[in-house]
């Protein structure tokens, strides 16, 4: 890999577009949705805490499982990685875009989306609910004063707001993603396996129109293929040589 070109690639890039997974967060203490499962919640199948049947069957068991990874996020911390895709906003203003599969937040807690960049989170966000009636978001009470299934502002029943399986990506998140990897010059992607669709096609827009994509992980992924440039290492790590100077 020339690491060299790919730093000037993406200093000259006045676009960029950016996928993140949880790689990105693994550095923070935060397990994947897998790995959290441990103890008493081992003997659950990922579709038992995380559908839209298992909520029907027993709301009060989904919330308990998503009210402990609520609270681990939160005590949780932004890593390197977070500051540094940060401040390659700042760097890139407008012309910067963040897709995050993650729903710890920690993007917005290091300062992304506050440089004129944009960011869409789409699995959703473990800090909110949404409002089973109208849809609406609201962010959760303090872990010790958060009774559960919590309600909404408007007294109507809350679900955890992140994407089940079996449900589709938001429509406006996914086509915001899509359409800034279109435009993008460089994409970069970040701690994600490229296992899960649609999310994993998003660089391929990038070099479908001619743009450059650059990979930061630890090993080959599947569609390592893909790409222009690959970084083999941890997130943090990967993208402090990436923005070296060329």
């Amino acid at each position: 890999m020339d690491l060299a070109a790919a730093r000037a690639a993406l200093q000259a890039a006045s676009r960029v577009a950016v996928l993140t997974g949880a790689g990105v967060s693994a550095e923070s203490g935060i397990p994947t949705f897998r790995d959290a499962q441990t103890g008493h919640w081992a003997r659950f199948r990922p579709e038992d805490l995380a559908s839209p049947p298992a909520y029907r069957r027993d709301p009060e068991m989904v919330w308990e499982w998503y009210a402990g990874r609520y609270r681990d996020v939160l005590a949780a911390q932004p890593n390197g990685a977070h500051d540094l895709l940060a401040r390659l906003e700042a760097q890139k203003g407008p012309g910067f875009f963040l897709a995050t599969q993650n729903v710890d937040g920690l993007h917005h807690r290091a300062g992304s989306g506050t440089h004129g960049g944009q960011v869409v989170e789409l699995h959703g966000n473990l800090l909110s609910g949404r409002d089973e009636v109208t849809g609406q978001t609201f962010p959760l009470a303090a872990p010790a004063e958060l009774v559960t299934p919590p309600t909404s502002p408007l007294g109507n029943r809350m679900r955890p707001n992140v994407v089940w399986f079996g449900e589709y990506l938001p429509e406006a998140a996914l086509e915001a993603a899509q359409d800034a990897f279109a435009a993008a010059e460089v994409a970069l992607v970040i701690g994600t396996s490229g296992a899960v669709y649609p999310a994993a096609g998003l660089a391929a827009e990038t070099l479908r129109r001619g743009g450059i994509a650059i990979e930061i992980n630890p090993t080959d992924t599947e569609i390592s293929h893909q790409m222009t440039y690959a970084i083999r290492d941890v997130a943090s790590r990967g993208l402090a040589s990436l923005l070296q100077p060329a």
